[in-house]
């Protein structure tokens, strides 16, 4: 359903970003921020999903920074290299990435932001930084962020079952944002993701809806 195509970034660097747009007048726009596997084919198939619900969906492929279509599998090499890659790009790049994503689908209308593990962090900053409409999946770092007030809505998913992120983890966010929508599931971390070992159907489908309701009332005219 989608195409991968240029757009703008820091300075005069351009970026690959994966975009799909609905068959209709679109709801609005959702920027997909990848996990730290690159814009693989779960992501991609995140990104049409969007679009086939009525959204102008763009998923950046941050990682163009450092290395041009990362594509990684979810086994030990494809983690690790993930994580190698995350720490060397930081933040600031990324969340820049989502503004240029944010300008490239503009004529969508409004412009909500969704992330998963590492991206669901990248989100989460996006609605503090940029006061986008923002949901976040499992965000690994999201700790480090609850400093800051967030300028745009939230929503955050959480596995019960999530060995990265701790209960007392989970309440630091919740505390940090009495305003968000905030949800559990019994699920691991990636419970999302249908090309991992912990991905969980019905956790998968709930959050889905949550999330599509979060941005028919954030995005919507």
């Amino acid at each position: 359903m989608g195409e991968f195509i240029n757009i703008g970034s820091t300075g005069t660097q351009c970026i690959g970003a994966y975009l799909a747009k609905p068959a209709g007048k679109p709801k609005g726009g959702v920027v997909v921020v990848q996990e730290i596997f690159g814009v693989n084919q779960h992501i991609r198939g995140v990104v049409d999903g969007y679009a086939a619900d009525g959204y102008v969906a763009i998923a950046p492929a941050v990682f163009d920074h450092l290395e041009a279509g990362v594509d990684l599998g979810y086994d030990q090499s494809g983690m690790q290299k993930g994580i190698a890659l995350i720490s060397e790009l930081g933040f600031e790049r990324p969340l820049e990435d989502v503004a240029s994503a944010a300008e490239a689908i503009k004529s969508a209308g409004k412009i909500g932001v969704v992330g998963f593990c590492w991206g669901g962090s990248i989100a989460y900053l996006a609605a503090i930084k940029l006061g986008m409409p923002a949901v976040s999946y499992y965000g690994g770092r999201n700790t480090q962020l609850v400093g800051m007030p967030s300028k745009g809505p939230l929503a955050f998913h959480y596995g019960l079952k999530d060995a990265h992120i701790s209960a007392a983890d989970r309440e630091k966010v919740r505390a940090a944002n009495p305003g968000a929508e905030f949800y559990v599931y019994n699920a691991d971390h990636g419970f999302n993701c249908d090309a991992r070992a912990s991905f969980d159907a019905t956790a998968a489908k709930l959050a889905r809806e949550r999330t599509l309701a979060f941005f028919a009332k954030h995005l919507g005219v």
